[in-house]
């Protein structure tokens, strides 16, 4: 009954039929439908999950409408995940080929100014849970549904085809996969990939680690963002939760001085290799909690400051003492901000919304006795698109502040 990657023909799938809550929110553009909203008890049916492992399936509603077809996971909470609204559609390698081909040549205008950025960022492109990113000849990817795992083959091929790489790793270490009863880990697919792999970004480089590093090896979501705040540096510049230097090697291109805070001494390392490697002479690598620090120096001033901490919100529960901890670094930082000076501020807590992180920067600025203006309101790059109607496709939520006295 599982169906294979070459052979997906619609009218050889099982079926699985979704009440009509499920089938509005395939119809409002999200792409997930839940196990609470399968409906069993026919014979045709998903009624057990161990009579059908996981694949492609057909989709119909509790009337019997063809819906499409999706990613079947029997173990997730996230029983469907939409591949194709078409019924008649087959889920073969030529359809991964092409829709892969789609994401790909989205990312077209990237190539001149990047040689590591994501080309597939799941739901964002319309193929769901799974996660490709490029590092110059290598690829690193995710597959993070038991549904999508089925594809693999087709997958690879596709790749392959496309881009010709060198090697393609994945990094399949992430916490997801336990919730579809995968397994857990890091493997090389094809070919070889080195353990470092030298990034060059708008005219900046800085060494990824694939095998090792955070994500897939480093933070392409900021790749954008590094760049405009690069762009509009000056004076004394302040870089705090640093990691690898990747903002403050932005900084430091126009900025007199950057003092970069980690409080890890291993990526404080890193960074000093990175720094290295650029040539620049203006940067100052201190090893410090970043709460206290500011604190210990309130009454320095400084022309630029970046603020991009980790996401302080990982589950929901938390929300409430994240938003405390945000507010209370944003305030020290803009306290700090020399008069014109320019505070870029993110966030990458998914469960930290837009509303209520302008509603933090909002507290922070009437609590720090300053005038400041929101100059701009940044996101995510084109690699990563935040689809309006998929909330978790955007996590990124950043800021330029100036302050005006």
């Amino acid at each position: 009954m599982s169906p294979t990657p070459s052979t997906n023909a619609p009218n050889s799938l099982p079926t699985a039929t979704v009440s009509h809550k499920g089938a509005r929110r395939w119809d409002s553009g999200h792409p997930w439908i839940y196990r609470s909203d399968l409906i069993t008890g026919r014979a045709d049916d998903l009624t057990d999950a161990s009579a059908h492992p996981a694949g492609i399936v057909s989709v119909i509603d509790n009337r019997g409408k063809p819906l499409g077809s999706a990613l079947w996971s029997p173990a997730s909470e996230i029983s469907l995940r939409l591949l194709d609204r078409d019924p008649s559609a087959s889920i073969d390698n030529a359809w991964w080929h092409s829709h892969i081909g789609r994401a790909i040549a989205r990312r077209a205008a990237i190539a001149p100014h990047a040689n590591a950025y994501r080309l597939v960022h799941g739901e964002g492109d319309g193929l769901p849970s799974l996660i490709v990113d490029r590092y110059d000849r290598w690829l690193v990817v995710q597959l993070m549904s038991a549904g999508l795992e089925t594809q693999r083959d087709s997958i690879l091929a596709a790749l392959q085809a496309h881009l010709l790489p060198e090697g393609i790793l994945a990094r399949n270490d992430v916490a997801l996969r336990n919730k579809e009863k995968l397994p857990v880990g890091v493997e090389l697919l094809a070919g070889t990939v080195p353990q470092e792999v030298e990034v060059v970004e708008h005219g900046v480089r800085y060494l990824a680690a694939p095998w090792t590093g955070q994500k897939t090896g480093a933070f392409l979501d900021q790749r954008e963002n590094r760049a405009f705040i690069g762009e509009r540096a000056r004076g004394r510049a302040l870089d705090c939760f640093s990691y690898h230097g990747s903002f403050a090697l932005h900084l430091a291109r126009r900025a007199d001085h950057v003092t970069a805070l980690d409080s890890s001494a291993h990526a404080l390392s890193r960074a000093k290799e990175n720094v290295d490697r650029n040539g620049f002479d203006n940067v100052t690598l201190v090893e410090a909690n970043a709460f206290d620090w500011l604190k210990a120096h309130e009454r320095d001033a400084y022309d630029t400051i970046v603020l991009d901490p980790p996401a302080f919100a990982k589950t929901k529960p938390t929300l409430p003492s994240a938003i405390r901890g945000y507010k209370e670094v944003n305030l020290r930082a803009m306290r700090m901000l020399a008069p014109g000076g320019l505070l870029f501020t993110a966030s990458c807590s998914f469960h930290l919304t837009k509303p209520l992180f302008l509603e933090m920067l909002q507290a922070a600025a009437a609590d720090s006795g300053r005038r400041l203006a929101l100059r701009e309101i940044r996101g995510q790059p084109l690699d990563h698109p935040e689809v309006l109607t998929i909330p978790e496709t955007g996590y990124i939520k950043g800021a330029l502040v100036e302050a005006l006295d």
